[in-house]
């Protein structure tokens, strides 16, 4: 793969940030974000993680037995599963029983169409018994959007997914979340208004409740940095997001209290991160994986940054829960 030109910009946030008088340092870690490997049922234009049916690099058994230990002894107040396709893990289902059991609440970043998977018929009841939050993938209320992002059948086979969530209680009594994500090179619309626009047409076609909508900026990373180069697009994408830089954001940042955990342990202060092999900065000690550090030190560390965290600090801000301010 083409390496992203956001590697090679890595000192212009740091200056944009520097001449604004802020530094973004690590606070009190809330959120634990597992990522469990690269699989996935889908291979979307958008994703930053390059995730396909192709790929095989996922979580291992003993690197779940030491995420299992580390969840147990430090409690953490979130754990956040992701992938790829999270569910495709042979390892999901006991990580949610052992953060359910450590008293964590569980995200499942789910993409809705596993749910219609051979041999995934009983998810949404699963996640349903464990209390599992979800926060579910659809880029647009719209089938032709979703499947020109996603793949010919993607959109009818989420509406299945909605329907068998809501089924289970999932937008009623359990916390059900959508995410969108916008098509090409712009910056996701206002937050507020996009999830009253989905609620009145997911209501009023489908009949589908949820909860929030969750809006994402596009990272210029992976696959979809390959598509906006293919297309010319690229730099342009590149200025959107510095331009609309907004120091407000800056506070919020997911980075500040979320620790990004790869499938063989290591460690990131983001998924974005993850993806582009930023390991998290140690401040001289060496510290490469998860069962190698405590929350406390963990605190006050700088967090490794690039020229794509524009992307989350662009506008109303973005990140995994959605829109900043």
């Amino acid at each position: 793969m083409v390496e992203t030109p956001v590697v090679a910009e890595v000192g212009r946030f740091a200056e944009v940030l520097a001449s604004r008088g802020l530094r973004l340092r690590r606070g009190a870690l809330q959120t634990l974000q597992i990522n469990v490997g690269r699989r996935c049922n889908q291979a979307c234009r958008h994703c930053h993680v390059d995730a396909a049916p192709w790929r095989t690099e996922m979580l291992d058994e003993a690197t779940y037995v030491r995420l299992a230990g580390w969840i147990t002894e430090h409690r953490p107040e979130v754990v956040d599963l992701t992938g790829g396709a999270p569910e495709l893990s042979e390892f999901f289902r006991p990580l949610v029983r052992v953060s359910r059991q450590a008293g964590s609440r569980v995200i499942d970043r789910n993409n809705l169409t596993i749910l219609s998977e051979p041999g995934f018929g009983d998810l949404a009841g699963y996640l349903a018994s464990e209390e599992v939050e979800v926060i579910a993938s659809l880029p647009c209320y719209s089938a032709e959007n979703v499947n020109r992002q996603r793949g010919n059948g993607v959109f009818e086979r989420s509406i299945d997914g909605l329907r068998a969530l809501n089924a289970v209680g999932y937008g009623t009594r359990l916390p059900l979340h959508l995410v969108y994500n916008p098509l090409g090179a712009k910056l996701p619309g206002p937050q507020g208004e996009l999830e009253a626009e989905y609620k009145e047409e997911l209501g009023r076609k489908f009949g589908i409740r949820f909860d929030r909508l969750l809006t994402i900026t596009n990272q210029p990373i992976a696959r979809f940095a390959e598509d906006l180069r293919a297309r010319g697009q690229l730099a342009e994408y590149l200025e959107v997001i510095a331009n609309a830089f907004n120091p407000a954001t800056v506070e919020g940042l997911m980075c500040r209290s979320t620790l990004s955990v790869g499938y063989r342990g290591e460690l990131y202060d983001c998924d974005f991160n993850q993806m582009l092999g930023l390991g998290l900065e140690t401040g001289g000690a060496a510290v490469r994986h998860l069962w190698e550090v405590t929350p406390a030190e963990l605190e006050g560390r700088p967090v490794a940054t690039g020229g794509h965290c524009f992307a989350c600090t662009a506008g109303c801000g973005s990140s995994c829960t959605g829109q900043l301010g």
